[in-house]
C-alpha cells in the first residue's frame, strides 16, 4: 500500500482534454490494494451508517415515535451529509487533505456511541447528525483516490468503491437483527470497534496518497473539439441529478419502510422482515459492482437506459405480490437499479473534471440529501395514508429516469 502509483493531474482531468494522458496511467493498470482497501473502507463506513434505519423498529417501540419522527431521524443524518460533502469536495479540489478520511471517521465512532446511550429523542437526531458527518468527510475525497487508482479504468474503479459501500449497507439489517434486536440499543457500542478498524485503514491509505498529492496548479485545459458545450453540460448535469433523484429516492424507501412494510402487510417478525430487507441491498450491491465495468465497456448511457428500462416493470409490479415474489422482485430492483449509479457518477466528473471533488461531493451529497429529505415526506405521508399506498406512488419513480434522453454523447475518449 506504501508504494505510490504517480498520476499527472491530466490524468485527473483526461476525460476533457485533447492529450490522451491517461495511457500512461492505463498501461501500468489498476492500483488493486488501494481499491481494495478503499472499498473495504466504504464497506466499514455504510456497515455503521445502515445500523440507523437497521434499528428504527427498536427506536420506534422503545420512544413510541410515528413515522414522521422516523423520517426525520434519517433526515438528520442525510441532511448533514449532504450539505457538507460538496463544501469537503470544493475545499479538497484546492488542497488535498491525505489523512481527512481517517479524521472525519472519528465523528462516526462518537456518533455510534452517542447512538448507544441516547435517551431521548433529541440527542439521537444529534447522533444520527454526528453519523453523517463522517459521511460528509470520507465520500468526496474516497472517490478521488478510488480515481487516482483506477489505471484508467474509471467506471471499474467506482463499482469496486461502490460495492464495498452497498456491500455495508446490506449488512446492517443483518447485523441487527442478530446483535442490536437480541441485546438492545446499548449494543450499537460494540460496533464503534468496526469505526476504530475503519480509522486504522484510511490512515494508512492516507500514507499511500500523500506521495500523489502535488503542490502545482493544473495546467490550463483545451477543451475536446466534440466535447458538449457549456449549455448542454449545465442541462446534462441537471438531468443526471434527476435520475439519481429516482434512484435514491426509490431506495430510500426500500430502506427506511420496507421492514414496516412487510410486517404491516403481510404479519412477519422483526427479525424476518430485516432478512428480508438484507436481500434487497445485497443485490443492490451486487448490481453496483457490476454496473461499472459494463459502462466502461459498454457505454455510461446504454447502462443508465438499462436501470431504467430495466428495473420499472418490477417496481410497478412489487406493491401488488404476495411475500415471497417481493422478495424476488426486490432482487430484481436491486440488482437493476444500482447498475447505474457507478454510470452517473463517472459520467458527472467526465463532464466537468477540473472540479472532480466538488462533484463527486455534490453527487454523494444529492443522494444522500435526497435520501434524507424523501424518507421525511415519505414517513409523513405513510402516516396519514398507510405505508403500502406509499410503496403505489413510488413505483412509478423509475419513470423519471426517461430524461436520459437529454443527456449528450461524450467524445470517444472520455466513454472507455
Amino acid at each position: 500500500m506504501n508504494k505510490p502509483v504517480i498520476v499527472s493531474d491530466e490524468t485527473l482531468t483526461e476525460p476533457v482534454v485533447v492529450e490522451p494522458a491517461s495511457l500512461k496511467a492505463a498501461v501500468a493498470g489498476p492500483a488493486y490494494i488501494v481499491l481494495i482497501g478503499i472499498s473495504f473502507s466504504h464497506f466499514l463506513n455504510d456497515t455503521m451508517q445502515s445500523l440507523i434505519a437497521s434499528v428504527y423498529p427498536i427506536l420506534k417501540d422503545n420512544y413510541a415515535l410515528d413515522f414522521a419522527q422516523i423520517g426525520l431521524i434519517t433526515l438528520a443524518f442525510q441532511f448533514t451529509a449532504s450539505l457538507l460533502q460538496p463544501l469537503v469536495g470544493h475545499f479538497t479540489d484546492k488542497k488535498a487533505q491525505p489523512f481527512s478520511l481517517a479524521i472525519g471517521m472519528s465523528s462516526t465512532f462518537f456518533g455510534l456511541l452517542l447512538l448507544s446511550i441516547a435517551h431521548q429523542y433529541s440527542v439521537i437526531l444529534i447522533a444520527a447528525a454526528l453519523i453523517g458527518l463522517g459521511s460528509a468527510v470520507f465520500h468526496p475525497e474516497s472517490a478521488r483516490i478510488a480515481r487516482l487508482a483506477s489505471g484508467g479504468r474509471y467506471g471499474f474503479a467506482q463499482s469496486v468503491f461502490q460495492l464495498g459501500g452497498s456491500f455495508g449497507t446490506s449488512m446492517g439489517p443483518v447485523l441487527a437483527a442478530l446483535i442490536v434486536v437480541p441485546f438492545g440499543q446499548p449494543s450499537i457500542a460494540w460496533f464503534s470497534s468496526i469505526a476504530f478498524l475503519a480509522i486504522v485503514v484510511l490512515w494508512r491509505i492516507g500514507q499511500w496518497y500523500k506521495p500523489q498529492i502535488k503542490a502545482k496548479k493544473m495546467n490550463a485545459m483545451v477543451a475536446h473539439p466534440d466535447a458538449p458545450s457549456p449549455r448542454r453540460v449545465q442541462i446534462a448535469l441537471a438531468v443526471l441529478v434527476m435520475l439519481l433523484f429516482s434512484k435514491q429516492l426509490y431506495v430510500s424507501s426500500l430502506s427506511s419502510y420496507y421492514i414496516f412494510y412487510l410486517i404491516e402487510r403481510f404479519g412477519v417478525s422483526t427479525q424476518a422482515a430485516q432478512l428480508y430487507l438484507f436481500v434487497f441491498l445485497a443485490a443492490n450491491a451486487a448490481g453496483a459492482f457490476f454496473g461499472g465495468p459494463l459502462g466502461d465497456r459498454f457505454g455510461r448511457k446504454i447502462v443508465i437506459w438499462f436501470s431504467i428500462v430495466g428495473a420499472l416493470p418490477f417496481t410497478l409490479a412489487l406493491p401488488y405480490v404476495g411475500l415471497g415474489m417481493s422478495a424476488v422482485l426486490t432482487v430484481f430492483i436491486g440488482l437493476i437499479i444500482s447498475s447505474t449509479t457507478s454510470s452517473i457518477i463517472v459520467f458527472a466528473q467526465e463532464l466537468v473534471p477540473h472540479r472532480f471533488g466538488m462533484i463527486s461531493g455534490v453527487f454523494f451529497g444529492v443522494a444522500f440529501g435526497i435520501g434524507g429529505l424523501g424518507a421525511a415526506v415519505l414517513g409523513k405521508l405513510a402516516d396519514h395514508t398507510g405505508i403500502a399506498f406509499v410503496y403505489q406512488i413510488c413505483s412509478f419513480l423509475p419513470a423519471i429516469g426517461l430524461l436520459a434522453v437529454f443527456l449528450p454523447k461524450m467524445p470517444q475518449h472520455a466513454v472507455r
